[in-house]
């Protein structure tokens, strides 16, 4: 009998895959459930995973089920549910959805910065879709009112608008190349306005810290610091290659000039922002990681 078909009577659902102590442990398993591919999961499946995983941690499971089929159940439960709550996440706030996603509006963002209606409208939907990560993926245990969500989108749309407006306005005699890092450089604003405004309320409260045995020791609000920084931190990281590498004029030929968009310089662009969003996990992984405990 193989492992992956061993008893199931003992098998610990929540135990870390791997060893989340290791870099190389929380990329493989932040690759696991930010899978582009469990997006595309029928609700039916994830309601079957969430029953299973449930199930698994009372100790009973159906008969003839496999360790394959619970590490599998395992797999959708934390793509598609809220780790704190239990709560079935919204599609488009999931970190599966960040590859596919992020890939997109990255791809509108570098492609028309040129106009201000356009920088306006895209830092607009990115920072829409940023808010929309952000509640979805939220600390439960230090929840966060809608006027705190609400002043959170509000302050960071204006610092993203506000940045790439007034660097587009500085850029415009500068050569095209330092042109397409606007849009960066108004991401990269908003993410430190974005976060720590929305998480405002475990800088003032403070995030509940345990030891190595998981047992709760107090609050701190300087590891609430720690840990927003971090993620500050990590969100740049992920868009900085996307967002920095997509530097492909296209040229005239008869002109050797560079000229505005075009087919090529899309399919260029959209092929690059593909291969440096897959890395996702491993930006992810770049602080110890801890699996919330049911």
């Amino acid at each position: 009998m193989s492992k992956m078909e061993g008893d199931v009577s003992g098998f610990n659902i929540d135990a870390p895959r791997w060893d989340q102590r290791t870099f190389l442990g929380r990329v493989k398993h932040f690759f696991n459930i930010t899978d582009p591919r469990t997006v595309l999961v029928p609700e039916r499946e994830l309601d079957w995973a969430k029953v299973m995983v449930e199930k698994s941690r009372i100790g009973v499971v159906p008969p003839g089920t496999q360790v394959e089929q619970l590490l599998y159940a395992k797999k959708l439960y934390d793509s598609a549910f809220h780790p704190d709550t239990g709560e079935k996440m919204n599609v488009i706030g999931r970190m599966s959805f960040q590859v596919p996603g992020g890939m997109i509006i990255t791809g509108f963002m570098l492609q028309f910065y040129r106009t201000m209606p356009a920088v306006i409208f895209w830092q607009w939907v990115n920072q829409s879709f940023n808010a929309l990560v952000n509640y979805t993926n939220r600390n439960a245990a230090s929840p966060t009112s809608l006027r705190q969500m609400a002043l959170s989108y509000i302050s960071a749309t204006t610092t993203a608008v506000a940045t790439a407006v007034s660097m587009n306005m500085l850029t415009k005699k500068a050569p095209p190349l330092l042109g397409r890092w606007v849009p960066f450089a108004a991401v990269a604003a908003a993410n430190c306005v974005n976060i720590p405004m929305m998480r405002q309320q475990e800088l003032i409260e403070g995030i509940c810290v345990k030891d190595r045995n998981d047992n709760e020791i107090g609050q701190s609000r300087r590891a609430a610091a720690i840990g927003i920084t971090q993620v500050v931190i990590s969100r740049i990281t992920m868009a900085a290659p996307g967002m920095m590498n997509c530097q492909f004029p296209t040229w005239n030929q008869s002109s050797k000039t560079p000229s505005g968009p075009s087919i090529e310089n899309s399919c260029l662009m959209s092929t690059s922002i593909r291969v440096s969003k897959c890395p996702i996990p491993a930006r992810t992984s770049l602080y110890p990681y801890s699996p919330a405990p049911p």
